[in-house]
């Protein structure tokens, strides 16, 4: 697991590869990845956008930018955490992703939070022993 902290939300990341869903001989590898942000401010803050650099293996990036996560935009109390799970396809099998989600306090203003680069290793991507 990677963490990191902005402004005292802290956003943590897992990843899993799932080879059932992935198909190396199409160059198709798929992995989730389970995101937990934890809001230790003092202030009620709500997640707006997000923002993803998705890198593969060959050194394509591809942007994502939306609204919220999963459909949501969580609102976050001091204490409280949200957690979802998403997923994502790439045509090698590693890369990484990292990127921002915008938060807005409760007095309305607007501030980013790191989401950590993390990796996505599959057990294609170890050389093949001949």
């Amino acid at each position: 697991m990677v963490t990191a902290t902005t402004r005292d939300i802290s956003v943590s990341v897992e990843t899993s590869y799932l080879e059932k869903q992935s198909d190396p001989d199409e160059q198709y590898f798929v992995w989730a990845y389970r995101i937990t942000i934890a809001n230790h401010s003092d202030q009620t803050v709500q997640l707006l956008t997000r923002h993803w650099k998705i890198s593969d293996g060959q050194g394509r990036v591809q942007e994502v930018r939306g609204d919220g996560v999963i459909g949501e935009q969580p609102i976050l109390e001091p204490g409280a955490s949200y957690t979802y799970s998403s997923g994502t396809p790439l045509q090698t099998p590693s890369g990484f992703m990292h990127g921002s989600y915008q938060m807005q306090s409760d007095d309305g203003e607007r501030f980013d939070v790191d989401i950590p680069a993390f990796s996505l290793d599959s057990p294609h991507d170890s050389p093949q022993l001949h």
